[in-house]
């Protein structure tokens, strides 16, 4: 009890009850879209039981100062970030999407994804990468070799043994914006973006044209997306039938439940409605209202990420809570950008509102990870000389 008072008195309440929020109103849409099924109608209940083992789990990881174990047991974070991948050789089963990104292990009738629980452990060693660097250099060279290398390891095995090239995304955005806030010089981001940008734009359009990989079906994610009339019944399926349900919900949508696409018995008509494209779902049936509120939630707690790491006690632990900022911010532009049919379907859910029980704790203990640096804040007589 003593325990649960000091949670309240100094753990971020005020992040719980966004992300409990969130989860809440994706649990709504989640049961919406998962009416038309028979074999889906447990889903809602299972993420509810999520969403209150996500609670207790938030509550737990706001006790454990995370910098205190890093900087003894930093190895143990990478060798157990890496040893989750690593699930994927024996134990990965495709999802169905050409990627191999789900783990079953036996005795178990539910499966996890390494990817999603191993970014915390890349986000802790990172953030204790770029501390540790800060006395030899930040921006030095051999410095960038570290950070790069540890990327590289991390999205370098994921790639390689699961595909999910949407998920490494995600690793290579945390990992810029975690080397900007490091303080990683700007010379480095344009000397290498600047270049990059160009050498993908040959390779668009001189290079892979003239290619087999040109009518890949990983380069057709990335061409209907410029080109919607490609292939609007193969590639551009899911997306065209993702951008019909939210514009035809126009305002306020079409009434709870009351989704032609959401509640078609089809599943055809809006697949993956109740992972990938949640927020169709609820642009079609709660309209632009509903989807402005999905995003002013996700905007506050990634806003709320951003201020914890402001009033960090220390630079790691401030580096930490901006790393999953990064994470939520660009699985959330990735995912309704999807949506929008302005970026390529990549299997990449919406924080807090796709179904999915390793995303939801995944989450959670990422929330938690943020609580407990906000009850360890930077005593006001240091900030003072700071």
């Amino acid at each position: 009890m003593d325990n649960l008072r000091d949670f309240f008195k100094k753990g971020d309440v005020l992040l719980l009850t966004l992300c409990v929020c969130a989860n809440l109103f994706g649990i709504a849409l989640v049961y919406s879209a998962t009416r038309y099924d028979p074999a889906l109608h447990s889903y809602p209940l299972k993420q509810a039981i999520f969403l209150c083992l996500g609670i207790v789990i938030y509550i737990v990881i706001t006790f454990v100062d995370l910098e205190f174990l890093l900087e003894k047991w930093w190895k143990v974070f990478l060798v157990l970030g890496l040893a989750i991948i690593l699930l994927l050789l024996p134990f990965g089963r495709d999802d169905g999407t050409g990627n191999r990104s789900w783990v079953f292990l036996p005795g178990l009738s539910t499966g996890f994804q390494p990817g999603e629980m191993a970014k915390l452990a890349y986000i802790c060693v990172l953030a204790w990468l770029i501390n540790h660097q800060r006395s030899f250099g930040v921006s030095r060279f051999t410095s960038l070799l570290k950070y790069a290398g540890l990327t590289m390891l991390f999205a370098g095995m994921l790639a390689a043994l699961s595909g999910d090239y949407g998920m490494v995304l995600v690793y290579l955005f945390i990992f810029v914006i975690m080397a900007w806030v490091g303080g990683v010089q700007k010379r480095w981001f344009l000397g290498i973006g600047i270049p990059l940008v160009g050498g993908v734009i040959l390779l668009w359009n001189f290079v892979l044209p003239h290619t087999k990989f040109w009518t890949d079906y990983r380069i057709m994610r990335f061409r209907v997306v410029f080109d919607h009339s490609l292939d609007p019944l193969g590639r551009g399926w899911q997306q065209s039938r993702s951008l019909l349900a939210i514009g035809s919900g126009q305002i306020t949508g079409m009434g709870y439940l009351h989704g032609k696409q959401t509640q078609s018995s089809l599943s055809q008509n809006l697949p993956a409605r109740h992972t990938d494209f949640i927020f169709s779902v609820c642009g079609e049936e709660l309209g632009l209202l509903g989807c402005c509120v999905v995003l002013l939630l996700l905007f506050a707690i990634i806003l709320r990420c951003v201020w914890v790491s402001r009033q960090a006690k220390s630079r790691m632990s401030a580096y930490i809570a901006m790393g999953i900022a990064a994470m939520l911010m660009i699985q959330t532009m990735l995912n309704v950008g999807m949506c929008l049919y302005v970026a390529p379907v990549i299997g990449l859910t919406l924080p807090f509102f796709s179904y999915g029980g390793s995303s939801t704790l995944t989450l959670f203990v990422a929330m938690g990870m943020v609580s407990g640096i906000k009850m360890r804040p930077l005593p006001s007589w240091l900030k003072d000389r700071t």
